[in-house]
């Protein structure tokens, strides 16, 4: 298993856009096979960055879903209202295996 985290540098004025956005993803991911552990959002401390954690079983079960994603019309739309409310600055992305006891 492979989880990709994402560290989002959001628009703090912006957190109710960067919720729907992150609401509009996580149907999507698990439609391509993935699980959706969910988006953190700003609660106490830094108020600009926000956390995703989702989870394919294999680096090419990922890789396939970004294939998938880049013509689906949802993914698009998803895309789409990013573009139009500017709801995060920037995001880092990285990719971590899971150790259970």
């Amino acid at each position: 298993m492979v989880t990709c985290y994402l560290r989002y540098t959001i628009d703090p004025h912006k957190i109710k856009e960067f919720e729907t956005y992150g609401k509009m993803w996580i149907p999507l991911v698990e439609k391509f096979g993935g699980t959706h552990h969910g988006y953190f959002m700003p609660h106490e401390g830094t108020n600009n960055v926000a956390l995703a954690l989702f989870s394919f079983p294999s680096l090419a079960a990922y890789e396939e879903y970004r294939l998938k994603a880049a013509s689906d019309a949802a993914c698009q739309a998803a895309m789409a209202y990013y573009e139009q409310t500017g709801c995060f600055l920037s995001y880092e992305r990285s990719f971590m295996r899971p150790v259970f006891e």
